[in-house]
């Protein structure tokens, strides 16, 4: 039997990735003040192209879904020119990148708003307990939502495919849609956020629907073999929080969208930044579960990455700030060199610093 390794080629959908390494989506906040990528995001990417397959930061998918300051999106002719030189930049160095769709739901502040954009969520049950940025007015707190009406549901859903088809156009290879972290799509999932009484809200069945009939609607106007989805089961990012049924939820889940053939199920696990750990044998149930690509993001390294991909616990293994601080991550791992350290205090911030002046590993 043939040793599996971080540095295999492997198969996702229609592309041959270079390996197995993918950059897990990471929000950066270096987009303009109505949400178009910037020049500097060019160079952002198209750096970091030797991982198997980059997932982008979180892309707003209508201007309902923009949550942060400095976000980019994907629901204008503007924003899809904005785009292109990205993709194309990726593909010219023979990489993969999908787009990840981000409606932030209650995760949002006026001020962070575009003209026309309104927060919405499944209920009108406020973030507390914690702040959001904004440029304009620094810390302010959580508002609440306007809850989503039947109409409102079905136009969220529009949203999605336009941004979707928005992806295609602007030379995506595919799309991920964000149902973790707290936002619009689990907060559907999640009891605690989801206090609705008609088809959308009870029992585990009526809790998935919207993030089920999201998928299909992507994936009728895409394709599935372009279209993936994260997932952060007992996952507390903006306010989440596990609860009796969570194990039980994200199987029937798992079932609905294998129906569909989604082309990979992206689990987000962040114990690394403090977050609990998702169990180890229900990672092992979720893998059996699905029939397609399975990869486990966040709170690895370059050994437990390898031992993840060689005990088939996952096809993929996504990596988010070492591929930040280290464009020529890949590079580094192959040859075992040590790893710029990222700088905290320029995650979010306007500009090149910390984002494109991270220095690769001197040849020799």
């Amino acid at each position: 039997m043939t040793v599996k390794s971080l540095f295999d080629s492997y198969k996702l959908g229609g592309l041959t990735l270079k390996n197995r390494m993918v950059m897990n989506p990471m929000t950066r906040c270096r987009a303009d003040e109505k949400a178009v990528p910037t020049a500097i995001m060019v160079q952002y990417y198209q750096e970091r192209a030797t991982a198997g397959l980059i997932v982008t930061e979180g892309i707003g998918p209508s201007a309902n879904g923009k949550g942060y300051a400095r976000i980019p999106g994907l629901w204008n002719q503007a924003q899809v020119e904005a785009w292109k030189p990205i993709t194309a930049a990726v593909h010219g160095k023979g990489g993969h990148i999908f787009a990840q769709l981000m409606h932030c739901g209650r995760v949002s502040h006026p001020a962070n708003m575009i003209e026309g954009g309104k927060i919405v969520a499944p209920s009108a049950v406020p973030l507390t307990g914690a702040q959001m940025y904004t440029d304009s007015a620094g810390m302010q707190d959580y508002p609440v939502p306007e809850v989503l009406d039947a109409k409102g549901i079905e136009a969220a859903k529009a949203e999605f495919v336009t941004a979707a088809k928005n992806a295609v156009a602007a030379g995506f290879d595919g799309i991920e849609l964000h149902s973790a972290n707290g936002y619009l799509l689990e907060q559907f999932l999640s009891p605690h956020t989801n206090t609705r009484t008609d088809n959308y809200g009870g029992s585990i069945e009526n809790r998935i629907r919207f993030v089920v009939e999201v998928a299909q609607a992507t994936a009728a106007a895409i394709g599935a073999d372009k279209v993936g989805i994260r997932l952060s089961p007992y996952g507390v990012a903006s306010g989440m929080s596990a609860y009796p049924e969570v194990e039980a939820e994200y199987l029937a889940l798992l079932k609905a969208l294998a129906a569909l053939n989604l082309v990979y199920v992206h689990v987000a696990d962040h114990v690394g930044q403090g977050a609990p750990a998702v169990p180890h044998e229900f990672k092992k149930a979720l893998r059996a579960a699905w029939p397609n690509t399975f990869f486990i993001g966040g709170s690895f390294d370059q050994k437990s990455a390898e031992a993840a991909v060689q005990e088939g616990l996952v096809d993929l293994v996504g990596l988010g700030r070492a591929f930040l601080a280290n464009p020529d991550l890949v590079e580094r791992f192959k040859k075992g060199l040590p790893l710029n350290a990222p700088d905290y205090t320029t995650l979010f911030t306007p500009g090149t610093k910390g984002y494109t002046d991270y220095p690769v590993a001197a040849a020799g």
